[in-house]
């Protein structure tokens, strides 16, 4: 499969594509799951059987939800639509319906006892996603850029089906969103001091934005308390916080 591991060349065509991050690091989960379920056979010398045990195995041994099979499916599918070139037919597995669930919708008040029991950037972000209507994806990756305090809009990057779009952000947010952006500079010129600085960028942005990279415009409103290394490109960066950390906090507000 020539110089780079297996792995690596899925993740090369992953990223190739466009696919993001999220869906790369799941994809390539899954990719894994499946060689090594199969006695780490090479995918080129799999086919449907193999694929049918294996998510046989997820169906009725593991119990997965729907979404989850799913989710495997279309990882399998990548990988032998776009790296074995071959393309998967006959299949005795199809994608799993998921179930029909009513969402639980809070009221007003509910919504706002819950926020009220968050602190920090924790209550911010909460604020910005009931306030904002936003996605918690879109939330975490809004930069110093993309708010517009004069007109009290927001810039959403590629948002739902990588879309660009503005929403309304709430004036009873402004003090909060400014105090916020101090915060965010005050963390900034600290990493700028320490010889650091750079934001977390897609990594075509960062060949366009290589000079920008710095600037305080491009850091994230509600960044991560500590630094990373980039996925792709290898440099120390500030990425946002993580969304885990938040639901994690949400969950006990509840």
């Amino acid at each position: 499969m020539g110089k780079l591991p297996f792995i690596e060349l899925v993740r090369t065509e992953l990223i190739t594509r466009r696919y993001s991050l999220r869906t790369e690091k799941v994809y390539l989960q899954w990719i894994k799951s499946f060689i090594i379920f199969n006695d780490k056979k090479h995918p080129q010398d799999m086919g449907n059987r193999e694929i049918e045990r294996f998510l046989n195995n997820l169906a009725f041994n593991r119990q997965v939800s729907a979404a989850t099979q799913n989710q495997a499916l279309c990882a399998i599918i990548f990988l032998y639509r776009y790296i074995i070139i071959r393309d998967i037919s006959g299949l005795r597995y199809s994608f799993t319906k998921r179930e029909k669930i009513m969402p639980t919708v809070l009221t007003h008040v509910e919504a706002t006892t819950i926020i009220s029991h968050l602190i920090s950037i924790h209550w911010l972000t909460a604020s910005i996603l009931y306030g904002c209507g936003l996605r918690i994806n879109e939330a975490l990756q809004l930069r110093v850029k993309d708010i517009n305090l004069a007109d009290n809009t927001l810039f959403i990057f590629r948002g739902k089906s990588r879309k660009d779009r503005y929403t309304l952000l709430p004036k009873s947010l402004n003090c909060a969103i400014e105090e916020q952006i101090e915060k965010v500079k005050q963390i900034h010129d600290k990493d700028l001091r320490e010889g650091f600085g750079l934001s977390s960028l897609p990594p075509s942005l960062l060949k366009k934005y290589s000079s920008a990279a710095k600037d305080i415009s491009w850091q994230y409103l509600l960044p991560s308390t500590t630094r990373c290394i980039h996925p792709y490109d290898g440099y120390i960066c500030r990425h946002h916080i993580h969304g885990s950390a938040f639901r994690k906090q949400l969950r006990q507000a509840v």
